[in-house]
């Protein structure tokens, strides 16, 4: 039998929501932000078909929360797990109570995140590259941004390739490290069992370093996993970014890229791309590129991607050989 357990949260929200119909899963959209609707609409679309039993589960599991969120509402935590207990059994108790009250404890490191990151840095340098990268994925990017740019060079690559590949790390491990913490900075601390980490996580942090750490890192990733630095690199720059670039950047990317792709590309960008883009072009360039778009017709969005995709490849071609200056933070001095 299938198990709902080895599905990740957005995909039993999308399961529910689909399970729920339209008009009903429309009013629960209006209480969810911009970022949750893509994300759970994203799902939604991945799932061709909904297995009964992976249904059935999920109804159960939302069951079940929904009524110990009325327990925990009604008398707090120790009333809610007396009940809870009762009706379905200490093990089961603890599993749905553990979901619930999750939100409700202050994520890990929370004192570090008021700390001055150089201080952080210090306590930090000389310990094991698992054990920085642990802490920086639990960190703002801002701040793991500026311990990342004091590393060695060499600690630098270690470090963001394990945060890169971080999955999931066990409370014990988490409580051990904020417990060193703790002692070192003297602050108050809670355990949470979360995950962190991960692509997202070091490109919030390479997009927070100047451009000389940066490419260090990715440099020593190139050589030691090419397709870990790809994805990186894909995520620290899209196709819509293309807006941040100074009149002269944009310029010189529309000489320098394919017109086929350009085409492509613009064909489902927003219309600040579009007049971002066109502004930069000679109004010959424009009214050919606007007739051509009319007739394009359809497009796939495997193409779309891929095109723009290869632009982004051009940008950071051009920001390599100096050609253009891409803004980001750290020290770079850069002048428009």
């Amino acid at each position: 039998m299938a198990s709902a357990l080895k599905l990740n949260g957005k995909q039993k929200a999308a399961i529910l929501l689909i399970s729920m119909g339209r008009e009903a899963s429309s009013k629960v959209f209006n209480h969810l932000t911009e970022e949750e609707i893509e994300q759970i609409t994203l799902a939604i679309a991945n799932i061709k078909k909904v297995d009964g039993n992976e249904k059935e589960e999920v109804l159960h599991e939302f069951h079940e929360m929904c009524i110990a969120n009325d327990y925990l509402a009604t008398g707090g935590i120790t009333f809610a797990q007396d009940v809870l207990e009762s009706a379905l059994g200490r093990d089961k108790a603890r599993q749905i109570l553990q979901r619930l009250t999750v939100q409700l404890q202050v994520k890990p490191f929370d004192f570090a995140r008021r700390v001055d990151p150089m201080q952080i840095f210090h306590f930090l340098q000389n310990e094991h590259p698992q054990t920085i990268a642990l802490v920086l994925t639990h960190l703002d990017p801002e701040q793991a941004s500026v311990i990342l740019t004091q590393l060695s060079e060499e600690l630098q690559a270690d470090v963001a390739r394990r945060i890169a590949l971080f999955e999931q790390t066990s409370p014990e491990v988490i409580r051990e490290v904020e417990n060193f913490l703790e002692t070192k900075l003297s602050a108050t601390i809670r355990k949470d069992y979360s995950v962190a980490g991960g692509l997202e996580s070091i490109v919030g942090i390479l997009n927070g370093v100047d451009r000389g750490t940066e490419k260090n890192i990715l440099g020593n990733l190139e050589i030691k996993d090419h397709k870990l630095a790809e994805e990186i690199k894909n995520r620290m720059f899209i196709f819509e970014d293309i807006i941040n670039l100074d009149r002269r950047a944009i310029q010189r990317v529309i000489q320098e890229v394919e017109n086929n792709d350009l085409l492509l590309a613009m064909k489902a960008s927003s219309e600040e791309v579009k007049k971002v883009i066109f502004e930069n072009m000679s109004q010959r360039m424009v009214e050919t590129f606007e007739e051509e778009m009319q007739y394009l017709g359809p497009v796939r969005v495997k193409d779309v991607e891929e095109a723009q995709g290869r632009i982004v490849s051009v940008i950071r071609r051009l920001e390599d050989s100096g050609e253009i200056v891409l803004a980001r933070g750290g020290n770079d001095d850069i002048l428009f």
